[in-house]
């Protein structure tokens, strides 16, 4: 049951669909139907969620029916880009913050003039916002990546699963001693390219100035850069040094990697901070006194005065312009960040909630409360902020050079050729 209730988190599986009655704004007229799109709606583990909003969305507006469909996660946007060009299909769809939201604003309504009532208290507007810094999709997570640890492995290859590492150095010298125990030290799944996303943006995080950020924000640091190739360096070094198990390329981060970790063959895995592959699930299989976190150093020297967990504005839902229903179905995106279902969705799924009312002062995990402790000075998650067009090379480019198919500087050139293309459009 764990296995599949994870399966289902990460939506690799073929879509199902849930179907639940809630009711129409007295406004509204009768047996009007609101379409949900999400990958989500289908979990288990957020099920309590999803059967809290419907409730007091049901009581709030009597008579609408709101019909969830789960589509499969990894041909979401290609299904969405088809009901966008078509101008029907969903009157609510539930994105990822950053370009995944950003570069599909033009089909999604401005919010700005609904959301007073609730901008200031949740957080993460930013990943879901215009150029002209409008809203354009009410967020209801925080997301992030870290590294989680099994202590009892740093235990056996005479670590202090206490002293966690500071530089690339201490981390290299972490990896050769788990090596030397006869640990992997990373648990890593790279087959849709998600491994190679997370290295590059969990090494970014506090490699970069805020000017460096921004610049790549607009396509201005190009992948070529010292401080971009050289995570790229390291992402083939740390191949050929061991880090990782035979197999990456074939092995699902979604969620083989995580069961890797999880029976304990490797010491070290890049996770989330919110929804799956976190804190509350490698509790689950782990216990939580042996489950460590912390935030991967930079390849070359921080830039800031301690290490920053890469975090931002997560998933949000998002009204689409074609919906012929959009008084209601803005209602319906603002009541999934509504604070009840916010405290349900934290307390049932490990959710980091977008909604700063949520009461997580009860939480005893240890590696919770360091992810919780990390909310209010985190730095920027770089794959956020990549253009899709150079997600997909990157996804290409890294499993290539992971064979040996590729060199660091053709796969940064190449890269550089699509980003100045995705800058042009």
């Amino acid at each position: 049951m764990k296995t599949t209730n994870r399966i289902l988190r990460a939506g690799t599986m073929l879509a199902t669909a849930l179907v639940m009655t809630l009711g129409v704004a007295t406004s509204a007229k009768a047996d009007t139907t609101l379409t949900v799109w999400d990958w989500k709606s289908g979990d288990p583990t957020t099920a309590p969620y999803f059967e809290k909003v419907k409730t007091d969305f049901e009581a709030a507006h009597p008579g609408v029916t709101v019909k969830f469909v789960m589509q499969p996660h990894d041909q979401y946007y290609t299904l969405l880009g088809t009901a966008i060009a078509a101008s029907q299909g969903p009157d609510v769809v539930l994105v990822h913050g950053g370009s995944q939201a950003k570069e599909r604003i033009a089909a999604f309504s401005k919010l700005d003039d609904k959301i007073a009532d609730i901008k200031t208290r949740v957080a993460g507007w930013d990943e879901f916002a215009g150029p002209d810094g409008s809203a354009y999709a009410v967020p209801i997570s925080i997301q992030g990546l870290a590294v989680y640890y099994n202590k009892e492995l740093y235990k056996k290859a005479g670590l202090d699963p206490e002293a966690t590492p500071r530089s690339w150095a201490e981390l290299e010298a972490i990896c050769a001693k788990l090596k030397a125990a006869g640990t992997t030290c990373f648990a890593l799944g790279n087959k849709e390219g998600f491994g190679a996303d997370f290295f590059y943006s969990a090494a970014a995080a506090n490699a970069l100035t805020a000017e460096q950020q921004a610049a790549w924000t607009t396509g201005d640091l190009k992948w070529s850069s010292p401080e971009i190739k050289a995570i790229v360096q390291k992402w083939v070094d740390t191949q050929k040094d061991g880090w990782y198990a035979e197999g990456a390329n074939s092995t699902a981060k979604f969620m083989d990697e995580y069961q890797s970790f999880e029976r304990g063959e490797n010491a070290n895995t890049i996770g989330l901070l919110s929804d799956v592959a976190h804190w509350k699930e490698f509790d689950e299989f782990l216990e939580p006194q042996n489950v460590g976190v912390f935030v991967m150093p930079p390849v070359t020297a921080s830039v800031n005065d301690k290490l920053r967990m890469p975090l931002a504005g997560g998933i949000g839902y998002a009204v689409t312009k074609f919906s012929p229903n959009q008084d209601l179905a803005v209602e319906l995106a603002k009541s999934f960040a509504a604070t009840p279902a916010m405290q349900v969705f934290f307390e049932a799924a490990g959710a980091v909630p977008s909604d700063t009312a949520v009461d997580t002062s009860k939480v005893d995990s240890p590696s919770a409360k360091i992810v919780l402790g990390s909310l209010s000075d985190g730095a920027p998650l770089l794959h956020n902020n990549t253009s899709t067009a150079e997600t997909e090379e990157w996804h290409r480019q890294s499993q290539m050079l992971l064979t040996g198919e590729t060199t660091v500087d053709k796969a940064v050139a190449r890269l550089d050729e699509v980003q100045a293309q995705a800058k042009k459009k």
